[in-house]
């Protein structure tokens, strides 16, 4: 038998297609000659810090502009764990964002399939760096995988899973029903700061009094984040359901989810259906940085996934005939000391720019974007870490 992955779900999408859906689609208006604020992608960060600015300043115009349609970058296409601190760990001035990230979700009545049970950092040895906000498992390692070594959980996070496609939804109803106006197909092309920010689309010009820039690994150009950042494209499988003895046998009946702290990496969850996402891989740009240029059916990416599909196989005798369903990649940002990018834009204290979060961000965007919208109002400052490059700095 081949251990090569066949997934029967993947449409003609270059990047395949992830299990997530999203059921709302904004109502379609025309786009205004001017605005108080616009907010630049329609994922985490963007519909959440629309939803905040409209909640806490109703009276101000806000617009969200959407290169493509909400949730079609990397939110829409995340595997869905929710952890409490970022790539870097916990830093200064960070909060609670576990506790913040719960209650915006109530705030904004925004259901997610949100579960917190924790989450399982896993290696290949005792002696691999932890989390230092997570703890020691005592008992012994519900996972004994064989990858490169006996994969063992040495230490447990605040953490859990949530449905992405159901949080890009409730995020989008949110902003809306505030009042926030979401457009999709309106690619930003070009920004002229001059007095006052007017932003170039495909079709028409847009003038604001302030920019957020809800980034992600495609917008490295608009946001002069390019020197800075590192993006690249991430590959994760999903399998058919398993059966509840299969469950327990690999070791994921506490539906927690994991990924090592050693190498070769590797992460994953159990979903509500019972299928099994797994996610390895980054996947380098083209020599043109465009990374819609990527076929993760092709060369390189189809490579990986067959590595994958070996690897998940092989890790527990109750996954040996596993069948995927799934394959899908999706854009991620990095810069050197992986820390977010939460900075003035470059060009002008008129425009933050916000992202960055190094695959941390399914809980820490929210949290994040509803702290721009504190600052974008004055009611705030930007952290020190989330510096880069801009203008002036307190």
């Amino acid at each position: 038998m081949s251990n090569a992955i066949h997934a029967v779900s993947i449409e003609r999408n270059s990047w395949g297609t992830p299990p997530w859906h999203v059921d709302f689609a904004p109502p379609r208006q025309p786009l205004p000659e001017t605005a108080d604020f616009a907010v630049i992608g329609a994922g985490f960060t963007g519909l959440a810090a629309a939803a905040w600015l409209r909640r806490l300043a109703p009276e101000k115009t806000v617009i969200v502009l959407e290169a493509s349609r909400i949730g079609a970058g990397a939110s829409g296409r995340t595997g869905g764990i929710v952890l409490g601190e970022t790539a870097a760990g916990d830093l200064a001035g960070l909060g609670d964002v576990l506790a913040s990230f719960q209650e915006v979700l109530r705030e904004l009545e925004v259901n997610c399939d949100l579960t917190l049970p924790g989450a399982w950092e896993i290696a290949r040895t005792e002696q691999a760096e932890k989390t230092q906000k997570g703890h020691r498992l005592w008992a012994a390692s519900p996972i004994s995988w064989q990858d490169s070594g006996r994969l063992r959980v040495i230490n447990e996070v605040p953490g859990g899973t949530l449905d992405p496609g159901k949080q890009v939804d409730g995020l989008g109803r949110a902003a809306v029903r505030l009042g926030a106006r979401v457009v999709e197909h309106a690619e930003v092309r070009q920004i002229n700061w001059g007095e006052g920010p007017e932003l170039r689309l495909a079709e028409g010009r847009l003038r604001v009094a302030r920019v957020l820039f809800a980034t992600n690994a495609l917008s490295a150009d608009l946001t002069g984040l390019r020197p800075t950042i590192h993006p690249k494209l991430t590959l994760a499988a999903r399998t058919a359901p398993l059966a509840e003895k299969q469950i327990d046998s690999v070791g994921l009946a506490a539906r927690k989810p994991f990924y090592t702290v050693d190498f070769p990496y590797l992460w994953g969850r159990l979903c509500a259906d019972k299928s099994v996402i797994w996610g390895a891989g980054l996947v380098d740009p083209p020599e043109s940085g465009d990374l819609t240029q990527v076929d993760v059916t092709q060369d390189q990416p189809a490579r990986m996934f067959e590595t994958l599909g070996s690897r998940v196989r092989g890790l527990h005798p109750a996954l040996a005939k596993a069948r995927f369903t799934h394959l899908w990649g999706g854009p991620i940002a990095f810069r050197a000391n992986f820390e977010p990018v939460f900075s003035y834009h470059p060009a002008s204290r008129n425009g933050i720019v916000l992202g960055v979060f190094a695959g941390h961000g399914v809980a820490l965007s929210v949290h994040l974007g509803v702290w721009a919208a504190e600052a974008l109002l004055g009611r705030r400052e930007l952290p020190e870490w989330g510096w880069v490059g801009a203008p002036s700095r307190p």
